[in-house]
């Protein structure tokens, strides 16, 4: 099946075979209505997901490093400023 054409960009059409029952499951969890729109939508949910836990790992080996002065974060007067 050639790709379809909207607007300027392509968008591939595949024919997936996806669990029916599951995704019902995951629309009801996120509130869309379409199969698109629930497979799109956990897409970028998992995609963010991701990425804040690529975030926070980063964080934590920087903490762990040194990189952050925790005494001025537990002085609340400092830290308000």
């Amino acid at each position: 099946m050639p790709p379809a054409r909207s607007g300027t960009r392509l968008h591939s059409l595949p024919v997936i075979d996806l669990d029916d029952d599951l995704v019902a499951d995951v629309a009801k969890a996120l509130g869309t209505r379409t199969k698109k729109e629930t497979v799109n939508t956990a897409l970028r949910e998992v995609l963010e997901s991701r990425r804040r836990a690529l975030a926070l790992a980063r964080l934590r080996a920087a903490a762990g490093d040194g990189a952050f002065d925790l005494e001025l974060f537990e002085d609340k007067v400092n830290y308000r400023r």
